[in-house]
């Protein structure tokens, strides 16, 4: 399993692309689906995410709710994704670095 350290002492895994997920997402945008939606409901990337890192961002101090809120705000770079423009390794590590710009001070260990 490969590891993201986006700062010291903070470590995320790199899960495998889900790939079913970007397909059922990406379709559902597509056929008019309303693209907020999909980050707050079970076709979630942001969802998916948080349940691959919930373990490594809670007791850091970051719940669901702030954390769907900077997937939202990296949509662009997700949409980029699900229309085959990004690949998955360079999205997640982006997002970690968001994700770590965003926890609290003195909540990881290692400088800031």
């Amino acid at each position: 399993m490969t590891l993201l350290e986006p700062v010291e002492g903070l470590r995320l895994n790199l899960p495998e692309e889900p790939g079913s997920l970007r397909t059922e997402l990406r379709d559902t945008v597509l056929a008019g689906g309303d693209w907020r939606s999909g980050f707050s409901d079970d076709i979630c990337i942001g969802v998916w995410l948080w349940e691959q890192w919930r373990a490594a961002l809670e007791p850091a101090a970051m719940d669901r709710e702030a954390f769907l809120d900077v997937v939202t705000g990296y949509r662009r770079e997700i949409w980029f994704w699900l229309i085959g423009d990004r690949q998955w390794g360079p999205l997640v590590e982006g997002l970690a670095g968001r994700v770590a710009r965003r926890i609290p001070p003195g909540r990881v260990a290692g400088p800031r």
